[in-house]
């Protein structure tokens, strides 16, 4: 049994209990359903038969009475009335037995109900006798049947009814007895069940505590005496469960510890050699990382004069950028100057040409006016004596005629002059339209020219200002490396100390054949002269970096060097490390 696994040893006890419990709910379950089903013979059966019956033998009564109305009245109206209500209960009477009729459980419940149902059947046949006299008015003969044969037969089913209710109150009793025996059996054979499974499962947890404690307390045994050191104690497995296998685990765990603290003896001396070697290699890298700062920041100084510069330039470019863009807003708005010009200009040419037709209107009047005068003075000659005044008048009119046409001439003449300027300044205002239209097109090149070079020197401007940046960012990180550098030789002094500590502490383990008791721990070298090259006194001109990522204490890592003990010790950096080492690194 002890071979067995914890898993197997809880997964049997856990079904032993699981099938007590099954048998347990089985159990239950049958008594149950036996008590379910005598409480439903109760309230299904005896109970509703009980009180259908009283409610059978309610409504006979309701029915004689009506019966006793209806002989009493004598008025058409009422007895109408009198036999709706009788048809209503004869009615009301029939569902009544219908229901109880599904109710019938028993051959004597069966019998009592047919010989209700046939001694009613003559009760109603009686009283219908009765109600067709009461119908025509005979009362006497309808009550003396009323009060003979049919009181006899209504007294008759009443105690057939009061049988069929005590038959279904006794049976309702019969049933309770039945329940309550059915729940004694139950509550026994619960307790008996619940009693063996309590006692099974006391069995079980005892044998699984004594099966699981007793090799856990060898094993914590063994994990107190690794605790303290000793290495040399005899582990037994004896078992191949769960604590077996811990057990065989904590074997294979001494055995490792023996071999890594041998290991860990032979390579101390290795380790301390090596972070001495780191430190001196370190000292020559703190030296050139040095230089590289100091060039970095002249880079740096170089970088901002170039990009203040190009910034300058950058600002005469945008200036020079706006002024182009008002020389072509005033060239814009002169051509629209020029083109309203031009358009008056042709207004004014064209009311000059309208003179001009005006002008030969009124020359052609005069020619006109000129030939009726010689007309009239051809005629006035004509007349003699009598048309001398006429002969003057037209005379004058012909005078006038001559002055209207030379001064129309005159006029003509003036207004063909002023038309011919007209036009020459329409041509002269169309060609200083091109050539503001071709100036304003040159000054919008220039414009976009100088937009570019303006956008250009912004672009150039921010390239150089991310080159500082840069170059900022890289005599940061320069300045954080030789930091790190600095903390590097640090960490390796305190990593050769800490080589000489490590040894001391694995010396308290006490190993099976303990051959290397007398082993000698290796000195630490002499470090305490060690200081590291270019610290911040030296070096006043660098920021002093925000190495936060690297600033974790030496001693908090004192496993990493052992992670291969036995990797070949470095060689020694030389002092006079050339650029190509530099690179390298």
């Amino acid at each position: 049994m002890k071979n067995l696994k914890i898993s197997t040893r809880l997964s049997g006890a856990f079904a032993l209990l699981v099938l007590m419990l099954v048998g347990l709910a089985v159990a239950a379950m049958a008594q149950l359903s036996a008590m379910r089903a005598a409480t439903a013979d109760i309230s299904d059966n005896w109970l509703p038969s009980v009180e259908v019956v009283n409610s059978i033998d309610a409504q006979t009564s309701e029915l004689r009475l009506i019966v006793l109305t209806h002989i009493m009245n004598t008025d058409e109206a009422a007895m109408a009335k009198i036999d709706q209500q009788l048809l209503a209960g004869r009615a009301k009477m029939a569902q009544l037995r219908k229901t109880y009729e599904a109710l019938i459980s028993s051959p004597e419940e069966k019998k009592l109900y047919e010989e209700f149902a046939s001694n009613w059947a003559k009760y109603i046949s009686v009283n219908d006798t009765a109600l067709a006299h009461s119908r025509k008015n005979e009362n006497d003969q309808a009550k003396a049947i009323v009060e003979g044969e049919s009181a006899k037969l209504y007294v008759t089913s009443g105690e057939m009814l009061d049988k069929l209710v005590k038959l279904n109150s006794d049976g309702a009793a019969e049933a309770k007895k039945v329940s309550e025996s059915t729940y004694a059996t139950a509550r026994n054979t619960l307790l008996i069940v619940a009693a063996l499974a309590i006692a099974l499962a006391i069995a079980a947890a005892l044998w699984l505590i004594r099966s699981i404690t007793a090799p856990l307390s060898r094993a914590v045994e063994v994990a107190d005496q690794v605790a303290a050191g000793d290495l040399s104690a005899h582990i037994e497995v004896t078992s191949t469960d769960e604590t077996g296998q811990l057990l065989g685990a904590l074997q294979r765990m001494q055995q490792s510890l023996v071999r890594t603290v041998s290991v860990v003896r032979q390579n101390s001396e290795s380790v301390a050699s090596a972070s001495a070697e780191i430190a001196s290699g370190n000292n020559d890298l703190s030296a050139r990382t040095e230089q590289q700062a100091s060039a970095l920041e002249e880079t740096a100084a170089s970088m901002e004069e170039l990009g203040s510069t190009v910034r300058q330039n950058a600002d005469n470019a945008r200036t020079a950028n706006q002024l182009a863009m008002s020389a072509s807003t005033v060239a814009t708005q002169g051509g629209e100057v020029v083109a309203e010009v031009v358009e008056t200009m042709k207004g004014i040419n064209a009311s000059s040409n309208k003179i001009a037709d005006i002008i030969s209107v009124i020359d052609g009047i005069a020619f006109q006016t000129n030939i009726l005068a010689l007309n009239a003075a051809v005629e006035a000659a004509r007349a003699g004596e009598q048309g001398r005044g006429f002969a003057v008048v037209a005379t004058e009119v012909r005078n006038l005629a001559g002055r209207s046409a030379e001064a129309a001439k005159e006029i003509k003449s003036l207004i063909m002059a002023s038309v011919e300027r007209v036009e020459q300044g329409t041509l002269l205002v169309d060609k200083a339209g091109s050539t503001m239209t071709e100036v304003v097109t040159a000054i919008r090149r220039v414009t976009d020219i100088m937009g570019e070079i303006s956008a250009a020197s912004s672009e150039q401007s921010a390239g150089v200002g991310q080159v500082g940046e840069a170059v900022t960012q890289m005599d940061q990180a320069t300045q954080q490396n030789a930091a790190l550098v600095e903390e590097m030789a640090a960490a390796a002094s305190s990593l050769n100390s800490q080589a000489s500590e490590l040894v001391n502490a694995v010396a308290v383990f006490k190993l099976a054949h303990d051959a290397s008791s007398s082993y000698n721990a290796p000195r630490p070298g002499n470090t305490s002269s060690f200081k590291p090259v270019g610290s911040s006194a030296a070096r006043p001109a660098l920021s002093k970096p925000k190495a936060t990522t690297a600033k974790a204490p030496a001693q908090s890592k004192p496993a990493a060097s052992l992670a291969a003990p036995q990797a070949p010790a470095p060689k020694a950096a030389k002092a006079g490390g050339n650029d190509d080492e530099w690179e390298s690194f």
